[in-house]
Order: structure tokens, then C-alpha cells, then sequence
């Protein structure tokens, strides 16, 4: 401690000495400046007296700081050290009431553990019934019970109990019904109209004739985008329509993965899109080939029945085929069988272009079109082999398109070309028979000519 005093002294005289040093240029002469270190000093050995003694007093301060600081230490060890058996005593104790309440709880533990895992699975099932539709917030209460249950070990009252029971009781009572009921419905186009809604049970929900839809997490009713086309459509509207009596309708016990799916499916306009240019090609000389087949199927009934017409009369008429052949044998009255056998045959190959007109047309159509629906599916495999050139084969989506215009276009290829083969066939057929009662009715005069020399 002196040591220290000391080391201060000296430095506090350096620095006195230099101040009073800085100044000595104020000095007139060596006695006023002998007076100045004089008073100088005087006045450092005031300020070195002071600062021991403040700085003694800090010491002791110190040194009472020190031993308040031990004694607090000592405090809180003791109370850490009292603490800690403390705990540890009620752990012992924890440990033996939860011995004491398992043993008295017995078989109604397990009865509690089977009633949280009800309470957890009816929430769920709730939340994605329909019935929730007509009946809100019965999962809000399985869903405190579970995880109060869970997070507390807290026991269920007979109230409660008795609560869950009731509900899963009318679940089941409910699934059994059909129901009309008035609630909100978001429409396809996003706005929100109360509608009287029929339930089917826990099974479908039905308005207006379309299907709806019920959004487990924010309990909304919503129609569905894609209505299932055909007779569930129908079925839907009488449903709706009934006033009691038995109505067909179809029901999706999976919960809406069958009418997701039945919904997905493309209808007939999708399909043909599908297919692409080359489809629309396909049917467009479909289209034309029908039309001529029709025109032809006409055309060929109306001649036949004139044709029978004519075989029942001896007059020759010129408004049928076999008339204005037969009408030959009465124009060439005197010439020789060889003649006139070469004036029938060349009317009757004057009618055959007329009877076989756009045959061959329809027949290439027939023949063509499956010819383009493999072109459509060369094109289409095209387009998958560069989906999974690019993006590999790990999104099947991506290669979707592609394979839905080789397969669409295949189909409407044969679409079109096995009804044209059938009805070139008919035609042909039915143009030949023509084409054989003029040869036979020609061969008839030509041998009546001959027998009469």
C-alpha cells in the first residue's frame, strides 16, 4: 500500500512540476519563479493528502462491498442447497401419488386413454363430414376434450362422456337420413346465395341439381366447378325434385374421391381437343364422307324403288334407270339383236357412273382416315419423347399431352373410318344390285328380240 502512495506521490510532483514548468515564461525573474515552485508544491502536497485519504476510503468501501458480496453467496448456496432437497423430495412425492392415483384409477385409465383417441378420431371424421354441413362446431369440442386430455392429463367428466357418446351416436343417425336444410353456398362463379341444400345421408350434398362440395377446414359449401355429366345430373334434380317417393341416386362411400374423379374425367368436347389438328381433320373428312354417304344412301333408295316401280309396268319410263335402258328397245324398233344388244349395254354403262357416284370417295375416306390417326399418334409420341427428353420422366403430367393426342387421334381415325367401310359396302352393294336388274332386264329384250328374228 505505501509502495502505491509512493508511485502516486511522485507521479502527481511530475506533473505539478510541469505545469508550474509551462508557465515559467510568466515569470519576470529566478525569485518570482522560485516563489511560483514554491507555492506550487505547497498546494501539490494538499492535493496528494487528499487524494490518500479518498483513496483509503474507497479501500475500506471496497473491502465492506467484498464481504456483503461473500455473505450473499454464502445465502444463496444455503437456499440453492435447500431448494434442491426440496425438489427432490417432491419428486418422490410426485412419483407417489401418480403410484396411488394409476392404482385407484385402475380399468378407468384405459377407459380415459380409449376416450382421447375417440374423441381425436371422431374430430377428424367430423371435420370431413357432410353432415357438419347441416350441423356446425361438433369438432370444436373433440378437439379441446383431446388435447386438454392430452397436454394436462386432465379426466373426463361424465358430462363430457356422455357428450362424446351422444355425438357419435348422432353421426350415425344422421348418415341414415335425407335431409333438406337452408344454408350458405358459394356458387361456380364466387358468390355466396343461401340455398335450401338436400343431404344424402353423410354422403352427398345436392342443390339446384348440381353437387356440392364441403371445405373441412373452413366448414364453407361450395359447389362444384365440374358438374359429373349424364345421369347423375339427372338424378340430382329428382332428388331435389322429390317429395318423398323413390328416386335412383348414385352415392360415394369414399367420402367425394369417386366424384373427384367421375368429375375429372373429360366429357366428349375435351376429348375430340385433345386430338388436336390432325383430330379436327379426321372429322372434318369424316363429316364429308357421312354426308355423301347419306346423299348416296338416299339417292340409291329412291332409284330402287323407281326401278321396282318399272318392273311392274311394260311402258318405259324416263325418270328411272331400267325405264330409260328399255326405252332403248322401243327407240330401235327394226335393228338386228346385235345392234341392239350394243345400244342396251351402252346405256346401261351410261347409268352405271350415275349409280356409283362418290363411291370412291367414301371408300378412300375409309380408307385414309386410319391412315391419319396414325399420323396423329406418331405426332403425339413425338411430342412425349421431347417432354421426357427435356423434363424426364419424372412428372407424367408433363407427357400427358402428348399422349392423349396419340391415343385420341387413333380413336377417331377408326371413329370415322369403320362406319365409312360399312356404308361404302351397303352403297356398292346396293348400286350393284341396280346395275344387275338392268343387265338381267337387258338380256331379257335382247333375247325376245332374237326369238323373234
Amino acid at each position: 500500500m505505501k509502495s502505491i502512495l509512493k508511485t502516486f506521490t511522485l507521479v502527481a510532483s511530475f506533473v505539478a512540476a510541469t505545469a508550474f514548468a509551462q508557465d515559467s515564461d510568466k515569470a519576470l525573474n529566478l525569485d518570482q519563479l522560485l516563489k511560483q515552485l514554491e507555492q506550487g508544491q505547497i498546494v501539490q502536497n494538499k492535493d496528494n493528502q487528499r487524494r490518500e485519504q479518498e483513496f483509503a476510503a474507497r479501500v475500506s468501501e471496497q473491502d465492506r462491498m467484498l464481504s456483503d458480496a461473500a455473505q450473499r453467496r454464502d445465502q444463496a448456496l444455503q437456499t440453492s442447497e435447500d431448494l434442491e432437497r426440496q425438489f427432490q423430495d417432491n419428486e418422490f412425492k410426485l412419483a407417489d401419488l401418480d403410484q396411488a392415483l394409476t392404482t385407484r384409477l385402475g380399468s378407468l385409465k384405459e377407459l380415459f386413454g380409449v376416450l382421447q383417441q375417440v374423441a381425436g378420431d371422431t374430430k377428424g371424421k367430423f371435420q370431413n363430414s357432410v353432415i357438419s354441413a347441416q350441423i356446425p362446431g361438433r369438432a370444436d369440442f373433440l378437439d379441446e376434450l383431446a388435447q386438454s386430455m392430452g397436454k394436462s392429463s386432465k379426466l373426463a367428466s361424465i358430462d363430457e362422456i356422455e357428450r362424446v357418446w351422444f355425438e357419435v351416436q348422432r353421426e350415425m343417425t344422421e348418415s341414415g337420413k335425407v335431409t333438406k336444410f337452408t344454408t350458405d353456398v358459394v356458387e361456380a362463379g364466387g358468390e355466396k346465395v343461401s340455398k335450401e341444400v338436400v343431404r344424402v345421408g353423410s354422403f352427398a350434398l345436392v342443390s339446384d341439381g348440381k353437387y356440392l362440395d364441403m371445405n373441412p377446414s373452413t366448414g364453407t359449401v361450395a359447389e362444384l366447378v365440374r358438374q359429373p355429366a349424364g345421369r347423375y345430373g339427372e338424378s340430382a334434380e329428382e332428388l331435389q325434385a322429390s317429395d318423398g317417393e323413390l328416386v335412383q341416386f348414385g352415392l360415394d362411400p369414399t367420402g367425394g374421391s369417386i366424384l373427384g374423379l367421375l368429375v375429372q374425367a373429360p366429357n366428349f368436347k375435351e376429348r375430340i381437343e385433345q386430338g388436336g389438328v390432325v383430330g379436327y381433320i379426321i372429322l372434318v373428312v369424316g363429316a364429308i364422307g357421312l354426308l355423301l354417304a347419306l346423299e348416296r344412301l338416299i339417292s340409291l333408295t329412291l332409284t330402287r324403288t323407281k326401278v321396282n316401280k318399272q318392273l311392274k309396268t311394260k311402258q318405259a319410263k324416263t325418270n328411272n334407270p331400267l325405264g330409260r335402258v328399255l326405252k332403248v328397245r322401243e327407240d330401235f324398233p327394226n335393228v338386228d339383236t346385235e345392234t341392239l344388244e350394243l345400244k342396251l349395254t351402252e346405256a346401261i354403262l351410261g347409268e352405271v357412273p350415275k349409280l356409283g357416284r362418290n363411291l370412291t370417295i367414301i371408300k378412300i375416306i375409309s380408307v385414309v382416315a386410319p391412315l391419319m390417326g396414325l399420323l396423329g399418334t406418331v405426332t403425339g409420341m413425338i411430342n412425349t419423347f421431347q417432354a421426357i427428353t427435356l423434363f424426364g420422366t419424372g412428372d407424367p403430367k408433363l407427357m400427358a399431352g402428348g399422349i392423349s393426342t396419340a391415343l385420341m387421334t387413333t380413336v377417331l381415325g377408326l371413329v370415322v373410318a369403320i362406319p365409312m367401310t360399312l356404308l361404302y359396302a351397303m352403297l356398292n352393294t346396293r348400286s350393284k344390285n341396280i346395275v344387275y336388274i338392268l343387265q338381267e332386264q337387258a338380256s331379257g329384250v335382247i333375247a325376245e328380240r332374237a326369238e323373234r328374228g
